[in-house]
């Protein structure tokens, strides 16, 4: 294991489980001090209790809700007590709702999955860009999805906030990248996280799914944590306002 974070300061949002989770230990064993955030109390308490087991002791964890200005900005403020500042936010938090047709999408399921998945990587943005244009720089990363580069079929809230993501990450990118602050998009595919179960109890829709990616499974968490922490890293020092594609050949059909 490399030591590619020593000493960054890092903040995860989505940390209870998931692509969040498995994050939040990467960054972890690459010596990374962490603030982690969930609006599951529970589960964040129970990942940074995995960060503990692991050897790493530098790990703040906060109950934060992301549609809500005020949380965001105590998720930074903790940082900057704690640590003094922020190297590396991973806006990771997001959920998805009942599938169906955009005309049985309810408005108040439209407004909480915007709320959530696009308005709330705009209120991370807002308050952590700032702290790190103060300190001279870091490295943002925003959880879009491979329902942000393509269509879906009974999930049209959320490619729209996930298209929204792409969308928002190019934009600030080119904002920012002059402040030293790299903005990039991460775009998994198909990925056994919790929201993924749920969607799987029905094996006809698992099925479906693996005959549509080519190679044939789904993704770990922990495959997709590799490819945040080339997005976080210097390894990836000339990416900016890029989509990362973690899919499994999924949209080169």
């Amino acid at each position: 294991m490399t030591a590619r974070f020593q000493n960054k300061r890092v903040l995860v949002t989505g940390a209870g489980s998931g692509i969040g989770r498995a994050a939040a230990l990467a960054f972890a064993a690459e010596g990374a001090r962490l603030i982690i955030s969930d609006v599951n109390e529970a589960n964040v308490e129970a990942t940074a209790g995995m960060v503990r087991k692991q050897g790493a002791t530098a790990v703040e964890l906060i109950r934060a809700d992301v549609s809500r200005s005020a949380d965001c900005a105590a998720m930074v403020e903790r940082a900057v007590s704690r640590y003094g500042g922020l190297d590396v936010a991973f806006n990771n938090a997001g959920i998805n709702l009942k599938a169906g047709p955009i005309a049985e999408v309810t408005e108040s399921d439209w407004s909480r999955i915007v709320a959530i998945n696009f308005t709330g990587v705009f209120l991370c943005m807002k308050h952590e860009i700032p702290v790190m244009k103060r300190g001279g720089g870091g490295a943002i990363i925003n959880t879009a999805s491979v329902g942000g580069l393509i269509g879906t079929a009974g999930v049209t809230a959320y490619c729209a906030t996930k298209h929204g993501v792409v969308g928002l990450t190019k934009s600030a990118a080119l904002d920012h990248i002059k402040d030293g602050i790299r903005i990039n998009a991460l775009c998994p595919g198909g990925t056994r996280t919790a929201m993924l179960e749920e969607w799987f109890k029905d094996p006809e829709v698992e099925r479906i799914a693996m005959a549509g990616t080519p190679i044939g499974r789904m993704a770990s968490p922990d495959e997709i944590a590799r490819a945040v922490l080339f997005l976080a890293s210097d390894e990836s020092s000339f990416m900016v306002g890029h989509a990362l594609t973690v899919d499994g050949g999924l949209t080169a059909q």
